[in-house]
């Protein structure tokens, strides 16, 4: 802590000195002493892993270290999960859409690591997904996707390679869901609503899927992506479209938690 609290006093004195905006810091010493504690004390981002590779494994590691983190994202500070490896290395087309979507859902910095003038076409898209790169620089909401259920292990577990799968967060626009299929083959993902902390009982939500761009209906208490590609990401954004539809049973998500006027569960 001792030497980057030198380096903020330094720049704190130029900007003061110069009557310029100060500089920004950003902290690298690789998560190796807990700098979420107190990386925002001192500059606007730390890193919190080793560093990236371009594989799959890599990105597996970055993304299950950073998902028990992800309370210290906000406006004034960010967890640096290290440079973008799009067009590099051996990364599937699934692989690096997956890579950016949590990058940028998880607010880390978005740094372009490949050569622009020799990148592809389809890095180029993957990287100017103005849908995703919205939410990663949204003026209103700066907190990052936490994960709601890890899926494949029992949830808060540590899995380099399998990491948590099912994320949730707040946007200006709406709830952004981030599904992650860990497996080495296709994979249907389905999750409860009320699973996220930011979605309303009793109400139903219209579903904008991120990478296709495309409006795909109604979600009523639960969602089904079905043959998520392997290592491949589903990302959407639900938005609020009202009461959800009279008659269902039970009459609320959880039964458990559907009571009558008298105070019995409507189930006993």
């Amino acid at each position: 802590m001792g030497r980057y609290e030198r380096m903020a006093h330094a720049i704190a004195d130029l900007s003061k000195e110069t009557r310029k905006p100060p500089l920004i810091l950003s902290l690298c010493e690789w998560g190796r002493e807990q700098v979420w504690l107190w990386g925002r004390k001192y500059g606007q981002s730390w890193r919190t892993t080793n560093d990236i590779e371009p594989n799959w494994r890599s990105i597996t590691y970055i993304i299950n270290q950073n998902s028990f983190h992800t309370w210290a994202n906000d406006f004034h500070g960010h967890n640096d999960m290290d440079m973008l490896e799009i067009g590099n290395g051996g990364l599937t087309h699934e692989e690096a859409k997956t890579h950016f979507t949590a990058w940028a859902l998880m607010k880390s910095p978005l740094l372009i690591g490949t050569d622009l003038e020799t990148a592809t076409a389809e890095t180029i898209e993957i990287l100017t997904n103005h849908e995703i790169i919205a939410i990663n620089q949204d003026p209103v909401i700066g907190t990052s996707v936490a994960p709601f259920r890890w899926g494949i292990n029992p949830d808060y577990v540590s899995d380099n390679t399998y990491p948590a799968q099912y994320w949730s967060g707040q946007s200006q626009n709406g709830v952004v869901f981030m599904l992650i299929n860990t497996l080495d083959k296709p994979a249907t993902m389905s999750f409860n609503l009320t699973e996220s902390p930011w979605i309303r009982a009793g109400r139903q939500y219209s579903v904008r899927d991120l990478w296709t761009h495309t409006n795909n209906g109604t979600a009523v208490r639960s969602f089904t992506a079905h043959d998520v590609p392997p290592h491949g990401v589903i990302a959407l954004l639900l938005q609020d479209a009202g009461d959800e539809p009279e008659g269902l049973w039970p009459p609320c998500a959880v039964t458990e938690w559907c009571i009558r006027k008298t105070g019995v569960r409507v189930d006993q």
